[in-house]
């Protein structure tokens, strides 16, 4: 199994219930229907994790099914921002400690308001970045709510 991410150690010291999916990470496509294809996931419920800043709160993360996009205007509303636009790559890591294309919305360095997509109550399980390019972890979306303090909204469109 890959290193122990930060997102893994807290899912383990919540004795959260999780399994992790190691991947073939590939820099040229990161697109979740490649991911869902090669490891025989279903692709609505493997989430991205997206980083983005608001004109009013300052930095707050979205989780969204990977084949679906960003609804900025429903993510301003629900965090209480005019405007939204997402945090540039460049700075993701310095804000997160993660790296782009491996950036869990579990154990970042500071706590941000998080929103996830209501559709992942949908699900029993659904699969986010675990840390690291290459690993996500599948857990309940009630685990991922609790352990991110998130909220449940309609942020994704598509």
């Amino acid at each position: 199994m890959s290193k122990k991410t930060n997102a893994l150690r807290i899912l383990e010291a919540n004795k959260a219930s999780f399994e992790t999916v190691e991947y073939n990470y590939e820099a040229d496509d990161l697109s979740v229907e490649h991911i869902a294809e090669a490891n025989a996931l279903p692709l609505e419920r493997i989430y991205k994790t997206l980083v983005a800043k608001g004109d009013k709160q300052g930095v707050v993360v979205a989780v969204i099914p990977g084949h679906c996009s960003l609804s900025f205007k429903a993510l301003a509303k629900a965090s209480g921002n005019k405007k939204i636009t997402l945090v540039p790559v460049k700075d993701i890591q310095g804000l997160t400690g993660y790296i782009r294309g491996g950036c869990s919305p579990i154990g970042m360095k500071k706590d941000y308001p998080t929103f996830i997509d209501a559709s992942a109550q949908l699900h029993d399980k659904i699969f986010v970045n675990a840390g690291q390019h290459g690993l996500l972890v599948g857990l309940a979306p009630a685990d991922l709510l609790r352990l991110t303090q998130g909220v449940l909204e309609e942020i994704a469109e598509g």
